[in-house]
């Protein structure tokens, strides 16, 4: 009997040890999904809330994009504003932004709303929002002062929600 009690218990500990190096390899995975996207980012200092603006245009690509070396790689939109020009469009972390589901695709009529920045020697445009129509809009930030999404508590985006309603 006592000898099995032993057994329980090293299994138990061997079981608990490995549920931490698990929660910790995903405590990681999702640290580096994220570098550089952080909130007090280098990245995320391009961001004026003050400044914003936005345009209308249709979508020409959906494409990877790593707007300073060493982040993590993100999404971004290629889209032809109404004066012909290409904008590129900066989303968000690959992590938070899932090219499949944020409802939009190549030829999609939108409104972008978002400040621009110059990083590294291009002008681009980072989104707040994305809006297709009354049914699809795809926010990444909030509009009032630029805060990301993807770096909010589940609170945080419930509370948020709930003074946006």
């Amino acid at each position: 009997m006592r000898g099995s009690a032993g057994w329980r218990w090293s299994a138990f500990v061997c079981f608990a040890m490995v549920g931490l190096l698990w929660v910790g390899s995903s405590l990681a995975a999702d640290s580096a999904a994220l570098k550089g996207w952080e909130k007090e980012s280098e990245y995320n200092g391009f961001y004026k809330a003050s400044e914003m603006d936005q345009f209308k245009g249709t979508v020409e690509e959906i494409v990877e994009i790593v707007p300073l070396p060493g982040m993590a790689p993100g999404v971004g939109l290629k889209v032809k504003d109404q004066d012909g020009d290409m904008v590129n469009v900066q989303l968000g972390p690959k992590s938070f932004v899932k090219p499949d589901s944020i409802g939009l695709k190549k030829g999609d009529k939108v409104k972008v709303k978002g400040v621009w920045a110059d990083i590294g020697d291009k002008e681009v445009f980072m989104a707040s929002k994305v809006k297709k129509s009354e049914e699809v809009e795809f926010k990444v930030r909030r509009t009032r002062d630029g805060t990301p999404y993807w770096i909010m508590t589940p609170e945080e985006l419930a509370r948020d929600k709930d003074d946006a309603s």
